[in-house]
């Protein structure tokens, strides 16, 4: 599990103590002998900054860090009235901030009205937070998104990067959060030469988010309709992966390749030509179903290894065979020496191999030359972007809207159930699964089974 040093705590998204439990926290004696705690890239981070300061004279010093719920309710009693928030909204329960004070000329600056005069030296200290993968949570004129008065002595670690686009924008963290961590679901139309994985890097970087998936693999050779989620939208991925598939195929006739398709290494090669009236008669009476044979050079695992692996071992290895469904097969347009065709295929099944399996009917030796996803459940073609189009401003699919399934507003009886994980009585005449939420919050996707609606993927 990855650490979230990017999650946001505040009056709106109370802290959890599932967040921070891969954290690693250690403490040290600031110059007061008080212990501090921080968790560990944080306090590296910190360190960093007090020596990198020390070369321009600047001299500072933590005076807190991770907090009890008892400590911060002390210290909010402090705040002016509209400032009280609850036990749990402060981020200080994590570990990922810090306070500081000025140490000028021998004398310790600790109280916020003496360190707010010091604003020529705290200038020269921000401009410093990036490279050490720090921010100012709570900046001047952002008082009423952050909900807290500027403290320029607050120090927040959020890696590099995020710290970097948050320096950059002048964003508070809620504004970061609100435009980097959407969750929702792109339709990107693939282009030839590269892989899906390398559309998800892309994708990854434009939203600063490593939760990013995608569903029906395309080969570097296919372009076309590539389903793209984004953080709690990876949660239904096996949902948008599950549904049927639309292709555009070329083939070559006249040669076979170990790929079963143009990239690979040609093991067979014939000098024929396209017999139309055959080839229609293939069509008409292919198979709406059949076994088929899963290619080797492929990424399903046997005995603990990809296919492709044994493949480029030399290894023999006895092919798995999926069950797949044709659900359309039309010719599209036909040559001497290559043809064009529509399929509409359910999931788990290669394109490259059903050109193949076409071949072995015709009695001719095809490989498959190009490839275009044209269509995936319900989304099409013309609703796909290029990559090069893809900002983090752009608007994204819902979660809720892109499954199609019913959404119902939680009354507060069923909202604490669903938060507890429990089951629902179907009153609500469900057939398959349904989506419930809070206001604008997706809280969860239910499924039915029986009389009953049973968790299925949680989004809180």
């Amino acid at each position: 599990m990855k650490k979230k040093y990017n999650i946001l705590v505040n009056k709106k998204h109370l802290f959890k103590k599932e967040d921070v439990s891969n954290f690693t926290f250690e403490t040290f004696q600031n110059c007061f002998g008080d212990t501090i705690t921080l968790e560990k890239k944080t306090k590296e981070a910190y360190l960093k900054l007090k020596e990198e300061l020390k070369k321009e004279n600047i001299e500072i010093e933590v005076t807190s860090g991770k907090r009890s719920v008892e400590e911060q309710q002390e210290l909010q009693s402090l705040y002016p009235k509209e400032y009280i928030a609850p036990p749990f909204a402060s981020e200080h329960h994590t570990g990922l901030c810090f306070d500081i004070l000025l140490v000028i000329n021998g004398r310790k600056i600790e109280s916020n009205e003496e360190l707010l005069k010091q604003e020529d030296i705290f200038q020269k200290i921000h401009s410093k937070l990036a490279s050490y993968g720090l921010i100012l949570r709570y900046p001047k004129g952002k008082e009423e998104i952050t909900g807290y008065p500027y403290e320029p002595w607050h120090f927040r670690f959020v890696l590099k990067n995020t710290a970097k686009i948050i320096e950059e924008n002048h964003l508070t963290l809620e504004e970061y959060y609100e435009i980097y961590q959407r969750s929702g679901v792109l339709i990107i139309d693939k282009e030839e030469g590269v892989t899906s994985r390398d559309v998800v890097n892309k994708i990854s970087k434009i939203f600063d988010t490593d939760k990013v998936g995608h569903n029906g693999t395309l080969d570097p050779l296919a372009t076309g309709v590539l389903v793209v989620t984004i953080n709690k939208a990876t949660k239904i991925n096996e949902l948008l992966t599950a549904t049927d598939k639309e292709y555009v195929v070329e083939v070559q006739v006249g040669i076979k390749t170990d790929t079963k398709d143009i990239t690979g290494t040609v093991i067979e090669k014939k000098d024929c030509r396209v017999d139309e009236d055959a080839l229609k008669e293939v069509f008409q009476s292919f198979p709406k179903e059949y076994e088929q044979e899963v290619p080797i050079y492929s990424a399903v695992k046997i005995k603990g290894k990809k296919l492709y692996e044994y493949a480029r071992r030399k290894e023999k290895i006895e092919l798995p065979k999926r069950k797949v469904f044709i659900k359309k097969l039309e010719l599209i347009k036909v040559e001497p020496k290559n043809f064009t065709f529509l399929c509409q295929v359910s999931k788990g099944c290669y394109v490259r191999s059903l050109v193949n399996d076409i071949g072995e009917r015709l009695g001719k030796p095809l490989t498959m030359s190009a490839l275009r996803r044209t269509k995936q459940g319900r989304f099409e073609i013309e609703d796909a972007k290029k990559i090069e189009d893809i900002t983090v401003n752009m608007k994204i699919l819902k979660i809720e809207d892109v499954l199609g399934y019913k959404v119902i507003e939680v009354t507060p009886k069923i909202e604490k159930k669903i938060r507890n994980g429990g089951r629902i009585e179907d009153i609500y005449n469900i057939e398959d699964y349904v989506f419930f939420k809070k206001k604008e919050e997706l809280i969860a996707l239910y499924k039915k089974q029986g009389n009953q609606l049973i968790p299925y993927k949680m989004f809180l």
